[in-house]
Protein backbone atom coordinates (compact mmCIF):
# COMPACT_ATOMS: atom_id res chain seq x y z
CA UNK A 1 0.00 0.00 0.00
CA UNK A 2 1.34 3.39 -0.92
CA UNK A 3 2.08 6.08 1.63
CA UNK A 4 -0.75 8.19 0.30
CA UNK A 5 -3.31 5.42 0.71
CA UNK A 6 -2.16 4.62 4.23
CA UNK A 7 -2.50 8.30 5.20
CA UNK A 8 -5.98 8.42 3.74
CA UNK A 9 -7.06 5.29 5.60
CA UNK A 10 -5.52 6.57 8.79
CA UNK A 11 -7.50 9.81 8.58
CA UNK A 12 -10.67 7.93 7.80
CA UNK A 13 -10.10 5.55 10.68
CA UNK A 14 -9.14 8.32 13.00
CA UNK A 15 -5.64 6.92 13.72
CA UNK A 16 -2.15 7.94 12.88
CA UNK A 17 -0.55 11.38 13.15
CA UNK A 18 -2.91 13.09 10.80
CA UNK A 19 -6.02 11.18 11.88
CA UNK A 20 -5.54 11.34 15.66
CA UNK A 21 -9.11 11.63 17.04
CA UNK A 22 -8.03 13.75 19.95
CA UNK A 23 -6.55 16.28 17.57
CA UNK A 24 -9.21 16.16 14.86
CA UNK A 25 -12.34 15.16 16.76
CA UNK A 26 -11.77 17.58 19.65
CA UNK A 27 -12.10 20.82 17.63
CA UNK A 28 -15.06 19.43 15.68
CA UNK A 29 -16.97 18.50 18.85
CA UNK A 30 -16.25 21.90 20.43
CA UNK A 31 -17.55 23.73 17.37
CA UNK A 32 -20.79 21.73 17.36
CA UNK A 33 -21.24 22.42 21.07
CA UNK A 34 -20.96 26.14 20.37
CA UNK A 35 -23.46 25.87 17.53
CA UNK A 36 -25.88 23.94 19.69
CA UNK A 37 -25.38 26.53 22.47
CA UNK A 38 -26.69 29.23 20.16
CA UNK A 39 -29.99 27.40 19.73
CA UNK A 40 -32.77 28.10 22.23
CA UNK A 41 -34.38 24.94 23.58
CA UNK A 42 -36.84 26.29 26.21
CA UNK A 43 -38.87 29.49 25.96
CA UNK A 44 -40.69 30.53 29.12
CA UNK A 45 -41.26 33.47 31.49
CA UNK A 46 -41.67 33.48 35.23
CA UNK A 47 -43.16 36.85 36.15
CA UNK A 48 -41.43 38.28 39.23
CA UNK A 49 -43.21 41.65 39.09
CA UNK A 50 -46.73 42.87 39.69
CA UNK A 51 -46.93 45.55 37.03
CA UNK A 52 -45.47 44.05 33.83
CA UNK A 53 -47.98 43.65 31.02
CA UNK A 54 -45.68 42.60 28.14
CA UNK A 55 -42.20 41.03 28.40
CA UNK A 56 -40.00 40.22 25.39
CA UNK A 57 -38.04 36.97 25.57
CA UNK A 58 -34.31 37.90 25.38
CA UNK A 59 -33.36 36.01 22.22
CA UNK A 60 -30.70 38.48 21.04
CA UNK A 61 -28.83 36.85 18.16
CA UNK A 62 -29.69 33.29 19.15
CA UNK A 63 -31.94 31.15 16.98
CA UNK A 64 -34.88 29.14 18.19
CA UNK A 65 -34.38 25.45 17.66
CA UNK A 66 -37.12 23.71 15.78
CA UNK A 67 -38.69 21.38 18.30
CA UNK A 68 -37.91 23.69 21.22
CA UNK A 69 -40.25 23.71 24.20
CA UNK A 70 -42.58 26.69 24.69
CA UNK A 71 -44.09 26.94 28.17
CA UNK A 72 -46.98 29.37 28.57
CA UNK A 73 -48.28 29.55 32.13
CA UNK A 74 -51.76 30.40 33.30
CA UNK A 75 -52.61 34.10 32.96
CA UNK A 76 -50.09 34.36 30.10
CA UNK A 77 -50.10 34.36 26.32
CA UNK A 78 -47.11 34.06 23.96
CA UNK A 79 -47.01 36.08 20.74
CA UNK A 80 -44.49 35.32 17.96
CA UNK A 81 -43.44 38.26 15.80
CA UNK A 82 -41.55 37.72 12.55
CA UNK A 83 -39.91 40.69 10.86
CA UNK A 84 -42.28 43.13 12.52
CA UNK A 85 -45.46 41.18 11.76
CA UNK A 86 -47.65 39.39 14.29
CA UNK A 87 -47.49 35.65 13.62
CA UNK A 88 -48.81 33.00 16.00
CA UNK A 89 -50.40 33.44 19.43
CA UNK A 90 -50.25 30.66 22.04
CA UNK A 91 -52.63 30.18 24.98
CA UNK A 92 -51.50 28.60 28.30
CA UNK A 93 -49.90 25.17 27.87
CA UNK A 94 -46.64 23.47 26.83
CA UNK A 95 -45.81 23.21 23.13
CA UNK A 96 -43.14 21.60 20.99
CA UNK A 97 -42.47 24.12 18.27
CA UNK A 98 -42.91 22.57 14.83
CA UNK A 99 -44.07 23.91 11.53
CA UNK A 100 -47.41 22.28 12.25
CA UNK A 101 -48.24 24.47 15.25
CA UNK A 102 -46.61 27.58 13.75
CA UNK A 103 -48.82 27.92 10.66
CA UNK A 104 -48.59 31.69 10.23
CA UNK A 105 -44.86 31.79 10.98
CA UNK A 106 -44.31 28.87 8.60
CA UNK A 107 -46.09 30.83 5.89
CA UNK A 108 -44.03 33.97 6.59
CA UNK A 109 -40.78 31.93 6.59
CA UNK A 110 -41.72 30.06 3.42
CA UNK A 111 -41.54 26.57 4.97
CA UNK A 112 -43.59 24.96 2.25
CA UNK A 113 -42.13 21.50 2.74
CA UNK A 114 -41.81 21.36 6.53
CA UNK A 115 -38.20 22.58 6.75
CA UNK A 116 -36.87 21.95 10.27
CA UNK A 117 -33.89 24.30 10.54
CA UNK A 118 -33.54 26.78 13.47
CA UNK A 119 -35.38 30.05 12.98
CA UNK A 120 -35.40 33.60 14.32
CA UNK A 121 -38.50 35.20 15.77
CA UNK A 122 -39.32 37.62 18.54
CA UNK A 123 -41.38 36.13 21.35
CA UNK A 124 -43.49 38.38 23.60
CA UNK A 125 -45.14 37.09 26.74
CA UNK A 126 -48.35 38.98 27.61
CA UNK A 127 -49.91 38.93 31.08
CA UNK A 128 -53.64 38.29 30.86
CA UNK A 129 -54.46 38.42 34.58
CA UNK A 130 -56.28 41.36 36.13
CA UNK A 131 -54.30 44.35 37.36
CA UNK A 132 -56.37 45.44 40.34
CA UNK A 133 -54.29 48.22 41.92
CA UNK A 134 -55.07 50.93 39.37
CA UNK A 135 -56.42 54.29 40.60
CA UNK A 136 -58.29 57.13 38.96
CA UNK A 137 -59.52 60.57 39.98
CA UNK A 138 -60.72 63.87 38.52
CA UNK A 139 -58.07 66.56 38.71
CA UNK A 140 -60.66 69.21 37.77
CA UNK A 141 -64.38 69.19 38.63
CA UNK A 142 -66.81 67.71 36.14
CA UNK A 143 -69.73 70.07 35.44
CA UNK A 144 -73.12 68.38 35.12
CA UNK A 145 -76.73 69.59 35.06
CA UNK A 146 -78.74 68.29 38.00
CA UNK A 147 -82.56 68.28 37.73
CA UNK A 148 -82.92 69.61 41.28
CA UNK A 149 -79.89 71.82 41.94
CA UNK A 150 -79.17 72.99 38.41
CA UNK A 151 -75.56 73.21 37.29
CA UNK A 152 -73.15 71.63 39.77
CA UNK A 153 -69.49 70.65 39.74
CA UNK A 154 -68.55 67.15 40.88
CA UNK A 155 -65.27 65.51 41.85
CA UNK A 156 -64.84 61.76 42.04
CA UNK A 157 -62.16 59.15 42.61
CA UNK A 158 -61.84 55.39 42.90
CA UNK A 159 -60.09 52.35 41.47
CA UNK A 160 -60.47 49.87 38.63
CA UNK A 161 -59.14 46.59 37.29
CA UNK A 162 -57.74 46.13 33.79
CA UNK A 163 -56.63 43.08 31.82
CA UNK A 164 -55.54 42.19 28.31
CA UNK A 165 -58.30 40.73 26.18
CA UNK A 166 -56.44 40.59 22.85
CA UNK A 167 -52.64 40.13 23.22
CA UNK A 168 -51.89 40.65 19.53
CA UNK A 169 -53.87 43.89 19.33
CA UNK A 170 -52.26 45.18 22.52
CA UNK A 171 -48.77 44.70 21.07
CA UNK A 172 -49.80 46.28 17.79
CA UNK A 173 -51.54 49.32 19.28
CA UNK A 174 -49.77 50.02 22.59
CA UNK A 175 -46.71 47.97 23.51
CA UNK A 176 -44.95 47.89 20.14
CA UNK A 177 -41.34 46.71 20.52
CA UNK A 178 -41.08 47.75 24.17
CA UNK A 179 -39.13 44.91 25.86
CA UNK A 180 -40.97 45.47 29.16
CA UNK A 181 -44.30 47.24 28.92
CA UNK A 182 -45.63 48.23 32.37
CA UNK A 183 -48.95 49.45 33.72
CA UNK A 184 -47.55 52.92 34.41
CA UNK A 185 -47.11 53.45 30.67
CA UNK A 186 -50.84 53.10 30.01
CA UNK A 187 -52.34 54.18 33.34
CA UNK A 188 -52.42 57.91 32.58
CA UNK A 189 -54.07 57.28 29.22
CA UNK A 190 -56.74 55.16 30.89
CA UNK A 191 -57.31 57.83 33.56
CA UNK A 192 -57.95 60.47 30.91
CA UNK A 193 -60.32 58.14 29.10
CA UNK A 194 -62.19 57.42 32.33
CA UNK A 195 -62.61 61.11 33.22
CA UNK A 196 -63.85 61.85 29.72
CA UNK A 197 -66.43 59.08 29.95
CA UNK A 198 -67.42 59.92 33.53
CA UNK A 199 -68.78 63.37 32.70
CA UNK A 200 -70.91 62.01 29.87
CA UNK A 201 -72.20 59.18 32.05
CA UNK A 202 -73.21 61.44 34.93
CA UNK A 203 -74.85 63.94 32.58
CA UNK A 204 -76.95 61.32 30.80
CA UNK A 205 -77.65 58.99 33.73
CA UNK A 206 -80.72 60.93 34.89
CA UNK A 207 -79.77 60.20 38.51
CA UNK A 208 -80.32 63.15 40.87
CA UNK A 209 -77.23 64.33 42.67
CA UNK A 210 -78.62 63.34 46.06
CA UNK A 211 -79.06 59.73 44.84
CA UNK A 212 -75.56 59.30 43.39
CA UNK A 213 -74.11 57.83 46.57
CA UNK A 214 -76.75 55.10 46.66
CA UNK A 215 -76.16 54.18 43.02
CA UNK A 216 -72.37 54.33 42.79
CA UNK A 217 -72.12 50.57 42.16
CA UNK A 218 -74.59 50.81 39.27
CA UNK A 219 -72.67 53.72 37.74
CA UNK A 220 -69.40 51.79 38.11
CA UNK A 221 -70.80 48.78 36.24
CA UNK A 222 -72.13 50.98 33.45
CA UNK A 223 -68.84 52.78 33.08
CA UNK A 224 -66.88 49.49 33.09
CA UNK A 225 -68.99 48.19 30.21
CA UNK A 226 -68.65 51.42 28.22
CA UNK A 227 -64.86 51.47 28.68
CA UNK A 228 -64.52 47.78 27.78
CA UNK A 229 -66.53 48.22 24.59
CA UNK A 230 -64.25 51.06 23.51
CA UNK A 231 -60.90 49.59 24.57
CA UNK A 232 -61.49 46.03 23.40
CA UNK A 233 -61.81 46.95 19.74
CA UNK A 234 -59.08 49.57 19.71
CA UNK A 235 -56.41 48.43 22.18
CA UNK A 236 -57.15 44.87 23.21
CA UNK A 237 -57.94 45.84 26.82
CA UNK A 238 -60.92 45.23 29.09
CA UNK A 239 -62.11 46.87 32.31
CA UNK A 240 -63.78 44.03 34.24
CA UNK A 241 -64.31 46.08 37.39
CA UNK A 242 -64.77 49.80 37.99
CA UNK A 243 -65.22 51.23 41.48
CA UNK A 244 -66.44 54.72 42.38
CA UNK A 245 -65.27 55.31 45.95
CA UNK A 246 -66.64 58.81 46.37
CA UNK A 247 -68.43 61.62 44.52
CA UNK A 248 -67.93 64.97 46.24
CA UNK A 249 -69.32 68.47 45.76
CA UNK A 250 -67.68 71.90 46.05
CA UNK A 251 -67.67 73.25 49.64
CA UNK A 252 -70.21 75.98 48.89
CA UNK A 253 -72.70 73.44 47.49
CA UNK A 254 -72.20 71.20 50.51
CA UNK A 255 -72.95 74.16 52.78
CA UNK A 256 -76.12 74.92 50.81
CA UNK A 257 -77.25 71.30 51.17
CA UNK A 258 -76.58 71.43 54.90
CA UNK A 259 -78.65 74.61 55.17
CA UNK A 260 -81.44 73.04 53.15
CA UNK A 261 -81.42 70.01 55.44
CA UNK A 262 -81.81 72.26 58.44
CA UNK A 263 -84.64 74.06 56.71
CA UNK A 264 -86.35 70.75 56.04
CA UNK A 265 -86.23 69.92 59.74
CA UNK A 266 -87.99 73.20 60.61
CA UNK A 267 -90.57 72.99 57.88
CA UNK A 268 -90.70 75.83 55.32
CA UNK A 269 -88.97 78.84 53.82
CA UNK A 270 -90.32 81.28 56.41
CA UNK A 271 -88.92 79.18 59.18
CA UNK A 272 -85.61 79.00 57.33
CA UNK A 273 -85.45 82.81 57.36
CA UNK A 274 -86.14 82.74 61.08
CA UNK A 275 -83.37 80.19 61.53
CA UNK A 276 -80.95 82.49 59.74
CA UNK A 277 -82.01 85.29 62.07
CA UNK A 278 -81.15 83.02 65.00
CA UNK A 279 -77.76 82.34 63.41
CA UNK A 280 -77.21 86.11 63.19
CA UNK A 281 -77.90 86.37 66.93
CA UNK A 282 -75.35 83.68 67.61
CA UNK A 283 -72.75 85.46 65.49
CA UNK A 284 -73.47 88.74 67.29
CA UNK A 285 -73.13 87.02 70.65
CA UNK A 286 -69.73 85.70 69.58
CA UNK A 287 -68.64 89.31 69.02
CA UNK A 288 -69.54 91.11 72.30
CA UNK A 289 -69.11 94.86 72.39
CA UNK A 290 -69.40 95.17 68.61
CA UNK A 291 -71.65 97.47 66.66
CA UNK A 292 -74.20 94.70 66.13
CA UNK A 293 -74.82 94.07 69.82
CA UNK A 294 -78.02 96.16 69.96
CA UNK A 295 -79.22 94.74 66.67
CA UNK A 296 -78.47 91.25 67.90
CA UNK A 297 -80.60 91.87 70.97
CA UNK A 298 -83.58 92.92 68.89
CA UNK A 299 -83.09 90.06 66.45
CA UNK A 300 -82.74 87.63 69.30
CA UNK A 301 -86.11 88.50 70.78
CA UNK A 302 -87.74 88.49 67.37
CA UNK A 303 -86.14 85.20 66.33
CA UNK A 304 -87.04 83.56 69.60
CA UNK A 305 -90.66 84.52 69.21
CA UNK A 306 -90.70 83.37 65.59
CA UNK A 307 -89.08 80.03 66.35
CA UNK A 308 -91.60 79.47 69.11
CA UNK A 309 -94.38 80.13 66.63
CA UNK A 310 -92.76 77.80 64.11
CA UNK A 311 -92.88 74.82 66.45
CA UNK A 312 -96.24 75.74 68.01
CA UNK A 313 -99.51 74.66 66.42
CA UNK A 314 -100.23 76.87 63.45
CA UNK A 315 -103.65 77.95 64.76
CA UNK A 316 -102.95 81.66 64.21
CA UNK A 317 -102.63 81.03 60.50
CA UNK A 318 -106.06 79.43 60.23
CA UNK A 319 -109.14 81.59 59.55
CA UNK A 320 -111.06 81.96 62.74
CA UNK A 321 -114.66 80.87 62.65
CA UNK A 322 -117.18 82.29 65.14
CA UNK A 323 -119.14 79.03 65.19
CA UNK A 324 -118.31 75.37 65.21
CA UNK A 325 -117.80 73.59 61.87
CA UNK A 326 -120.75 71.72 60.43
CA UNK A 327 -119.04 68.38 60.90
CA UNK A 328 -118.54 68.90 64.62
CA UNK A 329 -115.45 69.79 66.55
CA UNK A 330 -114.40 72.51 68.92
CA UNK A 331 -115.76 75.99 68.24
CA UNK A 332 -113.26 78.85 67.74
CA UNK A 333 -114.37 81.98 69.65
CA UNK A 334 -114.34 85.33 67.84
CA UNK A 335 -111.91 88.09 68.86
CA UNK A 336 -112.82 90.04 71.94
CA UNK A 337 -114.51 93.40 71.24
CA UNK A 338 -112.09 96.27 70.91
CA UNK A 339 -109.00 94.06 70.85
CA UNK A 340 -106.30 95.12 68.38
CA UNK A 341 -105.78 92.52 65.63
CA UNK A 342 -102.93 94.22 63.83
CA UNK A 343 -99.91 92.25 62.61
CA UNK A 344 -96.82 94.43 62.97
CA UNK A 345 -93.58 94.39 61.03
CA UNK A 346 -90.37 96.16 62.03
CA UNK A 347 -87.16 96.96 60.13
CA UNK A 348 -84.04 95.86 62.02
CA UNK A 349 -80.66 96.62 60.45
CA UNK A 350 -82.27 96.88 57.02
CA UNK A 351 -84.04 93.51 57.38
CA UNK A 352 -87.80 93.04 57.75
CA UNK A 353 -88.82 91.14 60.88
CA UNK A 354 -92.34 89.94 61.77
CA UNK A 355 -95.23 89.60 61.79
CA UNK A 356 -95.94 90.15 65.50
CA UNK A 357 -99.33 90.47 67.11
CA UNK A 358 -100.03 93.76 68.86
CA UNK A 359 -99.38 92.49 72.38
CA UNK A 360 -96.08 90.89 71.46
CA UNK A 361 -94.94 93.95 69.54
CA UNK A 362 -95.74 96.36 72.36
CA UNK A 363 -93.95 93.98 74.71
CA UNK A 364 -90.79 94.34 72.57
CA UNK A 365 -91.19 98.11 72.87
CA UNK A 366 -91.37 97.84 76.62
CA UNK A 367 -88.27 95.62 76.76
CA UNK A 368 -86.28 98.00 74.59
CA UNK A 369 -85.87 95.58 71.70
CA UNK A 370 -87.92 97.98 69.54
CA UNK A 371 -86.55 101.49 69.95
CA UNK A 372 -87.44 104.95 68.67
CA UNK A 373 -86.19 105.50 65.17
CA UNK A 374 -86.98 101.99 63.97
CA UNK A 375 -89.50 101.78 61.12
CA UNK A 376 -92.77 99.91 61.62
CA UNK A 377 -95.68 98.97 59.38
CA UNK A 378 -99.04 97.24 59.63
CA UNK A 379 -101.89 96.60 57.26
CA UNK A 380 -103.68 99.82 56.46
CA UNK A 381 -100.60 102.07 56.68
CA UNK A 382 -99.53 103.79 53.48
CA UNK A 383 -95.81 103.53 54.22
CA UNK A 384 -93.28 102.58 56.86
CA UNK A 385 -93.09 105.10 59.75
CA UNK A 386 -90.89 105.52 62.80
CA UNK A 387 -92.47 103.58 65.62
CA UNK A 388 -92.77 106.64 67.85
CA UNK A 389 -94.89 108.41 65.16
CA UNK A 390 -97.49 105.64 64.88
CA UNK A 391 -100.56 106.69 66.93
CA UNK A 392 -101.20 103.23 68.34
CA UNK A 393 -97.61 102.95 69.52
CA UNK A 394 -96.82 106.50 70.58
CA UNK A 395 -98.23 105.97 74.05
CA UNK A 396 -95.63 103.30 74.70
CA UNK A 397 -92.78 105.74 74.21
CA UNK A 398 -92.68 107.93 77.27
CA UNK A 399 -90.71 111.13 77.28
CA UNK A 400 -87.51 110.98 79.25
CA UNK A 401 -87.78 113.32 82.27
CA UNK A 402 -85.23 116.16 82.59
CA UNK A 403 -82.47 115.95 85.18
CA UNK A 404 -83.46 116.74 88.75
CA UNK A 405 -82.71 120.30 89.91
CA UNK A 406 -79.74 120.78 92.22
CA UNK A 407 -80.50 119.75 95.77
CA UNK A 408 -79.63 121.93 98.73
Amino acid sequence: MSETSERTNSVAAGTGPAGNRSELGGPVVGFMDRVRGEFIDIIEWTDDSRDTIVWRFPRYENEIKMGAKLIVRESQAAVFVNQGRIADVFAPGMYELQTGNLPILATLQGWKYGFHSPFKAEVYFVTTRQFTDLKWGTQNPVTVRDPEFGMVRLRAFGGYAARVSDPAKLITELAGTDPQFRTEEVEEYLRQLIVGRLGSLLATSGIPMLDLAARQAELGDRLAKALTDELATSHGLAIPKFIIENISLPPEVEQAIDARSRMGIIGNVDNYARLQAADAVRDAANNPGGAGEGVGLGLGMAAGQQLAQAFAPQQNQQPQQPFAPAGGGAAVPPPLPGQQQYQWFVAVDGQQQGPYDHATFTGHIGSGAVRPGMLAWREGMAAWQPVENVPELAQHFRATPPPLPPQA
